[in-house]
């Protein structure tokens, strides 16, 4: 399965990634290039609705027991755990993204490897076309 990304995503992501100083090249940033070189870049309008992407609410089972992780994935200087906002760069988001709602991932995690359902996604676009 490989992983979708619109392309105003992709420029975002790379110039994030070559702004960092090397000591903020982490390994999941090394992960998360991989991913972006792999992935199948879209124009924004072509992305899927349910494909998450920057700013996407997801929901995901994790693991067995199943466990329920509901977040956002965002830049990294707008993430704060308390408000549910993921970094990109985080080991999850790595997994994540590009990939749709219905998808199952198997991931090394911190905790080792594991298996992740996308059970829902949510992007901005749709909430505001909702709104309107």
């Amino acid at each position: 399965m490989k992983p979708i990304v619109k392309e105003s995503d992709y420029s975002t992501i790379k110039n994030i990634i070559n702004n960092l100083t090397p000591a903020q090249k982490t390994k999941e940033v090394g992960q998360l290039m991989n991913e972006l070189e792999l992935a199948k870049k879209v124009p924004d309008k072509k992305i899927p609705k349910d494909v998450i992407q920057l700013n996407s609410y997801f929901e995901v089972e994790v693991g067995t027991p199943a466990q329920i992780i509901k977040m956002t994935m965002v830049i990294p200087k707008n993430a704060d755990l308390a408000q549910h906002k993921i970094s990109l760069f985080s080991p999850l988001s790595v997994a994540l993204i590009g990939f749709r709602e219905g998808a199952s991932v198997d991931w090394v995690l911190p905790g080792g490897l594991r298996k992740l359902k996308i059970l829902k996604v949510t992007n901005q676009v749709q909430q505001e076309l909702v709104a309107k």
